[in-house]
């Protein structure tokens, strides 16, 4: 449990740190930040094997950088479920899940955790 809620914490901060580097992306504070973790972490948790499934083939042939369209899909799904987070579209989506996937990459790398890239 511990694990889980620094998990959300750090999702969270990072959430409104790509608020802030991603024109386009707005997240109104802390609040819309952790729901916005818990949701993103339920998205790639439920919705995101399925997609990747039924998206293989193309995955398959863009040699995997269809991925990048799968994560920011699951970013603005997120952003759709939860009040306060706002994604102004698709290539915003996919460029603020590109910078929330190195930024949680880099924080892993730092601490030594084990936290899934978004």
């Amino acid at each position: 449990m511990p694990l889980f809620l620094t998990h959300v914490f750090i999702t969270a901060a990072l959430l409104l740190i790509v608020a802030n580097l991603v024109s386009g992306i707005h997240v109104e504070g802390w609040g819309a930040a952790l729901l916005g973790a818990l949701v993103l972490g339920i998205a790639n948790a439920c919705v995101r094997p399925l997609m990747i499934l039924l998206t293989l083939p193309l995955t398959m042939l863009t040699f995997g950088l269809f991925l990048l369209v799968v994560n920011g899909l699951m970013l603005q799904l997120t952003a759709a479920l939860t009040p306060g987070i706002k994604v102004a579209g698709c290539g915003t989506a996919i460029l603020g899940s590109l910078v929330l996937s190195l930024l949680n990459l880099l924080i892993a790398f730092a601490f030594g955790l084990t936290l899934p890239v978004v």
